[in-house]
């Protein structure tokens, strides 16, 4: 007898979470165990509110399949919604739980990061506890790269790629004049480094920017920054430094931290490390000095999104289908890494609670000595996830993408 699924998206955009979305449907629409595939809008609080659209009829066509897969952002809309615990209030599961029953859902599929990831452990915790027919399976997404249990998310390897053409180009923008300026790189990562590490792929034969690069996985130091730039500056007109958002000092305190003000989630909210440094530049080297901000630049920019990235999210999205056919719950979609050349990979699943709540930071090994680089594993780990190009249609001169309205 079949029943039906529910999919939904959640946290920050990416280039790929929708290729993983359509993976999920394309999979489940094939599926005799399958009656109808519903999409939750806005994540969580889309169930808690009732807000569910049936997805069929929209993509009944493989084309709308392909569309979807070229899509950045969310279709479906997001959130960021944290779960209560269910041993102390079960208020939210019991909406929930509701939800599920009046629309026959066998299958419920959570697309996103770490906060997901936790939403995917509680609701999986509690509808086993519960001995509810539900199997809860997460697939994931991140550009952070920061999920245990992967070798890489989806969505990391589209803005990789578009952080190493855009630190390429802007070393291009600044080579042009003969005088010395420093240009400072703010990207994306709290905690780890992944982001600004794939800064190092912009380097050419002819181009060996960015110059300096810092991760918050090292402690920044101020004085020695200072030191390396003026260096540097004696050397070649030009500087450009990567650096990640959530970068601190040696007792541990962000560069850029508003205040102390935190998130629902607990997360530090941050802003402004390029500015900062621009400042310390200005003051203490005296001479042209401009910092860039990425920001959301960097996760949704599918005119440049990679292939292998697309590719693998939808084979992550459909992964996670066969998962719950097989029963299986509280896991989440995975794949590993069997070889770089030539680069393979092997999708399988992980326990969620070895995923939620924890994250993964760049292995020291792979970061040089005096913290202001990465080695050349870290390249050769990088390499692989921005092969290809996207196929995104363009109407008019533009990318044309689908809109859930």
């Amino acid at each position: 007898m079949s029943r039906n699924c529910l999919v939904a998206q959640s946290g920050g955009p990416t280039a790929a979470i929708n290729s993983s979305l359509a993976g999920v449907i394309s999979q489940a629409l094939k599926s005799d165990a399958v009656h109808t595939v519903y999409g939750a809008k806005n994540g969580i609080q889309g169930v808690l509110n009732d807000n569910l659209v049936a997805l069929n009829d929209i993509f009944a066509k493989e084309e709308q399949i392909e569309r979807l897969k070229n899509t950045p952002s969310m279709y479906l809309g997001s959130c960021r919604y944290k779960l209560t615990d269910y041993k102390k209030d079960t208020s939210d599961y019991d909406k929930i739980c509701e939800i599920l029953d009046k629309y026959d859902i066998g299958y419920f599929f959570y697309i996103g990061g770490n906060d997901s990831m936790d939403t995917v452990a509680k609701l999986s915790a509690y509808t086993r506890d519960k001995g509810l027919d539900v199997k809860v399976i997460g697939i994931p997404k991140t550009i952070d790269n920061d999920l245990y249990c992967i070798d890489h998310t989806p969505g990391f390897g589209s803005a990789a790629k578009y952080i190493a053409a855009s630190v390429l180009e802007m070393a291009h923008d600044t080579y042009i004049y003969a005088i010395d300026t420093v240009l400072i790189v703010e990207i994306m990562g709290r905690n780890a480094g992944w982001l600004t590490a794939a800064s190092s792929l912009a380097r050419t034969s002819y181009s060996d920017a960015p110059h300096l690069i810092y991760l918050p996985e090292r402690a920044f130091d101020k004085k020695d920054f200072v030191q390396r730039v003026k260096e540097l500056l004696k050397e070649k007109h030009h500087v450009i430094v990567a650096v990640s958002e959530g970068i601190k000092d040696e007792d541990g305190n962000y560069i850029s931290a508003q205040g102390g003000k935190v998130d629902k989630f607990g997360h530090v909210m941050l802003s402004g490390t390029g500015k900062v440094l621009e400042s310390i530049v200005a003051e203490e080297v005296g001479c042209k000095v401009r910092s860039v901000e990425l920001n959301v630049l960097q996760r949704a920019a599918s005119h440049i999104a990679s292939e292998t990235d697309i590719e693998e999210s939808f084979c992550l999205g459909a992964n996670g289908v066969r998962l719950a056919m097989e029963e299986k719950t509280g896991v989440m979609s995975t794949l590993n890494r069997v070889s770089d050349e030539p680069y393979k990979v092997v999708y399988g699943e992980a326990d969620i609670e070895k995923i939620a709540n924890y994250e993964k930071k760049i292995p020291d090994e792979w970061i040089n000595e005096d913290g202001t680089d990465v080695k050349e594993p870290m390249e050769r780990y990088l390499r692989p996830l921005i092969q290809g190009e996207s196929k995104v249609a363009f109407v008019n001169g533009i990318p044309s993408y689908m809109f859930l309205r």
